[in-house]
């Protein structure tokens, strides 16, 4: 019985096997280049932010509080940004409130949030630093900051309002 199941497996591998090596791809010598992979071949994006890596980026206020993160960003039909919905308050999205913003309201810093205090503050990051010496005393270890240009986001946006500012904003509701 075991060898009659080895046999029927290896004679399906070996049907779907011939299947791929039969479609092999036609070869094409008298076709000119398409622009699709002209224009990709010698096209860079340095300085460019990845929308997927913006989703989620952390919002804080002139005084270094985190008040909320970027929800959905909402452009225009020419492709231009206009609008970032940014998620306040809540726990793992429960509860939070969602409010539009003007997204040109809204600054964007590639340098990691000053950290200032001894204490644990939930709401801001230590700033990011790099060591050369010994150990620096504190119970946090050193970050070492990353070349602004290899990343495809910036560290944090920067809007002018306090938390409750915001959740006492209109809220947000996708239209269906």
């Amino acid at each position: 019985m075991l060898t009659k199941s080895i046999a029927a497996g290896l004679a399906g591998t070996a049907l779907l096997a011939t299947v791929a090596f039969a479609q092999s791809p036609t070869a094409t010598t008298d076709k000119a280049p398409t622009a699709a992979t002209a224009t990709t071949a010698a096209t860079t994006a340095s300085g460019e932010w990845r929308t997927s890596k913006m989703s989620g980026l952390k919002v804080y206020n002139e005084a270094n509080e985190n008040i909320g993160s970027i929800n959905e960003l909402l452009m225009d039909k020419s492709g231009n940004v206009k609008i970032a919905v940014i998620g306040v308050g809540g726990f793992l999205g429960m509860g939070e409130h969602l409010v539009a913003v003007p997204y040109e309201k809204l600054k964007f810093v590639n340098e990691a949030v000053a950290y200032t205090g001894t204490g644990t503050n939930p709401g801001a990051k230590p700033a990011a630093s790099t060591t050369t010496g010994a150990a620096t005393g504190t119970d946090r270890p050193a970050a070492t900051t990353t070349s602004s240009t290899s990343k495809w986001y910036p560290d944090h946006a920067v809007f002018n309002a306090s938390k409750d500012e915001l959740k006492n904003m209109p809220e947000f509701k996708y239209a269906e």
